[in-house]
């Protein structure tokens, strides 16, 4: 896996009004920790980091000062419209060590059950995986072709390269297909509705009568 290299700069000024000021330079907060050290607030590219992260990498070299350090994308914060990044998180790893990482998945293929009508639900969209940082996939292949209806994919049927393993509960569902729920028709209903209620008034002005006579 070709890790891609990026600089950064350290940053001093904290609080959201020094965060503003960074993103309208075009920078992006981020904070550094991990493996004992002590954080680091820092400024990123913003255009750099976000093209890395909508391109699945997970895993890139920070260059500050001359020094180069691995590190993993471990968390990233989002405006309340969830289009733009205010602020990632970024833990140091070591590229033969072990990390938890959640990934997209990539459904791939027809199912068999679309001639007949089926549905393909998506009941997830990433998993959390477990591999060495060198080894880390920008997504998970998932073959849905041999899928027919009413068959149900779960975490344990989701096939990994070697040497990548499932930190997720094996019986969560990942994916469904399923012949879709037919709506009742609105026409159907207000005609119901409109003979009920003629005979309701009928039957108590026939009671009315009833006790009038």
């Amino acid at each position: 896996m070709e890790i891609p290299t990026i600089t950064v700069e350290s940053r001093k000024a904290a609080g959201s009004r020094a965060a503003a000021r960074l993103r309208k330079d075009g920078k992006l907060p981020a904070i550094l920790y991990g493996h004992e050290r002590d954080p680091a607030t820092l400024a990123l590219n913003y255009k750099e980091v976000e093209q890395l992260i909508f391109g699945g990498v997970h895993v890139v070299n920070l260059t500050m000062a001359g020094k180069s350090q691995a590190c993993q994308f471990k968390d990233a914060q989002w405006d309340h419209l969830g289009k733009h990044l205010i602020h990632v998180d970024m833990l140091r790893v070591d590229l033969n060590e072990r990390v938890k990482v959640t990934v997209h998945l990539d459904y791939r293929g027809t199912p068999a059950g679309a001639a007949e009508g089926g549905v393909l639900h998506h009941a997830m969209n990433e998993i959390e995986i477990e591999c060495v940082v060198s080894g880390i996939p920008e997504a998970i292949r998932l073959d849905v072709s041999g899928m027919k209806l009413d068959d149900v994919l779960h975490i344990k049927d989701v096939p990994l390269p070697e040497g990548i393993t499932h930190v997720m509960d094996a019986d969560a569902v990942v994916a469904s297909l399923k012949l879709p729920v037919e709506a009742p028709e609105v026409g159907a209903e207000a005609a119901e509705g409109e003979t009920a209620e003629p005979e309701v008034i009928a039957k108590g002005k026939e009671k009315t009568e009833e006790s009038e006579g």
